[in-house]
């Protein structure tokens, strides 16, 4: 778990994903449409990709992926993340982290 901490609060959008996962692309290419750069890793290409899925289970993610990271700390996955866009939210939590800035 302290490496998917430590990856994922190093920048100010983290995002865990494969590159399977259409709903990974999806919270990905909603991200980048306000204007963020987040950080992806993509677990099926990384050698420590299943040590990384468990630990994200492990914060709750289920599935494992998407696992967001805004501002140095765990959103959640796909669906926190699509609840926070149709709230309005996700915008000015990307401009709290400094991920966009209009």
């Amino acid at each position: 778990m302290d490496t998917v901490m430590e990856l994922g609060t190093g920048n100010a959008v983290v995002i865990f994903s494969k590159t399977s996962c259409c709903m990974s692309h999806t919270i990905v290419m909603l991200i980048r449409s306000f204007g963020a750069n987040p950080i992806v890793y993509e677990l099926d290409h990384r050698p420590d990709g299943v040590q990384m899925e468990k630990a994200l289970m492990g914060l709750g993610c289920s599935p494992s992926v998407p696992a967001v990271f805004i501002g140095k700390k765990f959103v959640g996955g796909s669906d926190e993340i699509m609840s926070l866009n149709i709230k309005g939210k996700l915008k000015p939590l990307l401009m709290k982290a400094n991920a966009i800035w209009m």
